[in-house]
């Protein structure tokens, strides 16, 4: 039996024994369900005693209660129907590829996982819990990647022409903060309802015009997925935007307020935070090789580990050639058959694990094991060397703020049909 659908635990000794004194203690309470699952109110709680401590570390002033319990609320029912998906499919996170991820975590913030977890704990939180939450986030990012990128298809011809652009712009494309909040209407909404969304939408934005805090606004009003964290969209280009931002966006300056703009989604209102300029220039190119062993029910991640282990002794001490190991034992069918082998390529296109890794090493230096999304790595790395890579860089990144635009408008899409294909009810 699901323990979370477990809402009042009868005391049985105490009703046997003192029936006078029998009562019924309540261990947590439901919140909404979603399909067979739950929300409880515990674990709204966490969240709103997160983000209040947030916002008292920001001096950021904050709506009612009721209005980021819905929020809360709203986020959880997302996350129970990814983590259904997840079971599902069978989709699992293992210690070692949740400890890699924690690693290069704390890497970003120039410290240990030890230092990570003395963070955590000072922060009254328990480290092993937000262990767990990590993990989540990992499986919801996997289980969204993969049903999302089969949905998104970019042509050649879409490449060139924003290539076009892009060489028709300046050597410095702007980039945006921007700051978003979307007041929602419903697929089924009738004219009355599309309406009274549109007067609450230009409220907010009289609200804004006034003066009042995006952020604290933006916790209160906003349907968006970043509701939660003030509306906070973050840098982007306008290439990088949906095209009803983009097209929005275009020649506006810092604090300048937009909207509302209708979309399927509702009406949109955006904050230009700030604008700030960028140019490609050279990149710094790698030539690698490497062997991948992926962990299963017949070999365990321990001895995927150990077994690359072995493999680095052997190499250091000269007993072994690399190429031929990659050949008899490398699990990535793109380099195996090359010895391992990656000819010359940007790391940063790399998964985080393997990127920082391979740029740690000094030339000819062979890694310790290391895991990333794909199973357990060593990595040499034989060449390093800065190249101009213009026009390579100008297809790329074509291609990739394409998806970047597209992959934001396919998760929205693909995360309203899960939402209207599940049973979700929330309990008042």
């Amino acid at each position: 039996m699901n323990l979370k659908k477990l809402l009042l635990v009868p005391i049985l000794s105490m009703t046997l024994a003192h029936p006078v004194w029998a009562e019924r203690v309540q261990l947590d309470k439901v919140v909404a369900t979603v399909n067979d699952g739950v929300v409880l109110k515990s674990e709204v709680d966490k969240i709103l005693n997160r983000v209040k401590k947030q916002a008292e570390q920001q001096n950021t002033e904050l709506p009612s209660d009721k209005v980021l319990r819905i929020q809360a609320i709203e986020k959880l029912v997302d996350q129970v129907l990814m983590e259904q998906l997840a079971a599902r499919m069978g989709m699992e996170i293992s210690d070692a590829q949740l400890d890699q991820t924690l690693a290069n975590m704390a890497k970003d913030q120039g410290g240990t996982i030890a230092d990570l977890r003395q963070s955590i704990e000072a922060s009254g939180e328990s480290f092993q819990a937000y262990r767990e939450e990590i993990r989540t986030e990992i499986m919801i990012s996997q289980v969204q990647r993969g049903a999302v990128d089969r949905r998104i298809y970019i042509s050649p011809q879409e490449i060139a022409n924003l290539q076009q652009i892009l060489e028709q712009q300046t050597g410095q494309s702007e980039e945006y903060d921007i700051g978003h909040i979307l007041v929602k209407v419903e697929s089924k909404a009738n004219p009355e309802d599309v309406q009274n969304a549109r007067e609450r939408a230009e409220k907010v934005i009289e609200f804004l015009n006034e003066g009042k805090e995006f952020k604290r606004i933006a916790i209160a009003s906003s349907s968006g997925a970043k509701a939660l964290d003030g509306g906070q969209l973050g840098w982007m280009s306008i290439n990088e935007m949906p095209t009803l931002f983009a097209e929005a966006v275009k020649g506006k300056k810092k604090d300048d307020i937009i909207g509302p703009l209708r979309s399927g989604a509702g009406f949109h209102i955006l904050k230009v935070q700030d604008i700030r300029g960028r140019q490609v220039v050279e990149r710094v190119e790698m030539r690698s090789r490497h062997i991948l062993i992926k962990p299963s029910i017949i070999l365990s991640e321990e001895k995927a580990r150990d077994m690359l282990a072995g493999f680095v002794e052997d190499l250091r001490a000269g007993k072994a050639d690399f190429a031929e190991l990659a050949k008899e034992h490398s699990e990535d069918p793109g380099s195996a058959l090359k010895g391992g082998e990656y000819d010359w390529t940007d790391p940063t296109t790399y998964v985080p694990a393997f990127r920082d890794t391979l740029m740690s090493l000094e030339q000819n230096e062979i890694s310790e094991p290391f895991r990333s999304t794909f199973g357990w790595h060593i990595v040499q790395l034989l060449d390093k060397r800065v190249a101009d890579k213009t026009e390579q860089a100008k297809a790329n990144r074509a291609h990739q703020l394409l998806f970047r635009r597209k992959f934001k408008e396919e998760s929205f899409k693909w995360m309203r049909e899960i939402r209207e294909q599940a049973h979700v009810e929330v309990i008042d």
